[in-house]
C-alpha cells in the first residue's frame, strides 16, 4: 500500500518569513500581556511601559531563537523552526529577565514554558495541518 503523498512545504518567501516573525512576536507580546493581566498590575502598569517591561526580554530571545535556528529557511516547521524558537526563546527570555531584576520564580517558568511551547510550536502545527488538509 502506497503511502500517502506529502505536500511540500511552502516555498519560504521573504514575505512568508515575515508573516511568521510577525505571528511569533504577537504571540509573544500576547503572553505577556495576559501574564500582566491575571496578576492585577494591569496590561501597561504604572507609567504605560509595564507591557514593554515584560515583553522585551522575550521579543529580544524570539529574535535570537530566529537567527539561530535560521528560522526563515523554514518558517513554518513545527519541529525544525518551532522547537528551537521556542527553547532560545525561553531560556534567553528568562537570563534577559533575570539580568534585568525581574522575576523568575519557579511557577513563572513551569507556566512560560508550557505557554511558550503551545503558542511557538503550535501555531505551526495547526498551521501545517491546514495545509495538508488544503492539498
Amino acid at each position: 500500500m502506497a503511502s500517502p503523498r506529502r505536500a511540500p512545504a511552502p516555498r519560504p518567501t521573504p514575505a512568508r518569513a515575515v508573516g511568521a516573525l510577525v505571528i511569533d512576536v504577537v504571540l509573544v507580546v500576547a503572553f505577556a500581556a495576559v501574564g500582566r493581566a491575571t496578576h492585577e498590575s494591569g496590561v501597561l502598569g504604572e507609567g504605560g511601559i509595564g507591557l514593554l517591561t515584560t515583553a522585551w526580554p522575550f521579543v529580544v530571545a524570539l529574535g535570537l531563537g530566529w537567527l539561530v535556528s535560521l528560522a526563515w529557511r523554514r518558517p513554518f516547521a513545527p519541529l525544525r523552526t518551532g522547537l528551537p524558537v521556542w527553547a532560545v526563546t525561553l531560556v534567553g527570555g528568562m537570563l534577559l529577565r533575570a539580568l534585568s531584576g525581574q522575576g523568575t520564580a519557579v511557577p513563572f517558568v513551569i507556566v512560560a514554558t508550557l505557554t511558550l511551547l503551545a503558542l511557538l510550536v503550535g501555531w505551526r502545527i495547526v498551521a501545517r495541518a491546514v495545509r495538508r488538509r488544503s492539498t
